[in-house]
């Protein structure tokens, strides 16, 4: 029994595949976080034009479509009430689900000044 060897080796393989999905999981989680702070800088812009569009007379709509990427732009929905301006964006995602849960929105009031 002394001084026999023991093959470790099996073990520290199935220890690195777990490390390596564990590791893969973080960063695509990061990615999505990241993925949903960018669209709520987009919201908040595409908010703000749609507010100021409403202030010279124009429909929010276009106005809010136009200052978002191409991509975002199928993936938004405007409110309007009076001089205030909703946009609710999707963020990019693998899963629509994610992208559900993580919707993002922001709110823009035009007052002439």
């Amino acid at each position: 029994m002394r001084g026999r060897p023991t093959d470790a080796g099996g073990q520290a393989t199935v220890e690195a595949v777990a490390a390596m999905a564990a590791l893969t999981l973080t960063g695509l989680l990061c990615l999505q976080l990241l993925a949903a702070g960018y669209a709520m800088t987009l919201a908040d812009g595409a908010a703000e034009a749609g507010a100021i569009a409403r202030l010279r007379g124009e429909p929010a709509g276009p106005a809010v479509r136009d200052a978002l990427p191409g991509w975002a732009r199928s993936r938004i929905a405007v409110t309007e009430a009076g001089g205030r301006v909703a946009v609710e964006l999707r963020p990019p995602s693998p899963l629509r689900s994610v992208a559900d849960r993580l919707t993002v929105s922001a709110t823009a009031v035009g007052r002439p000044g």
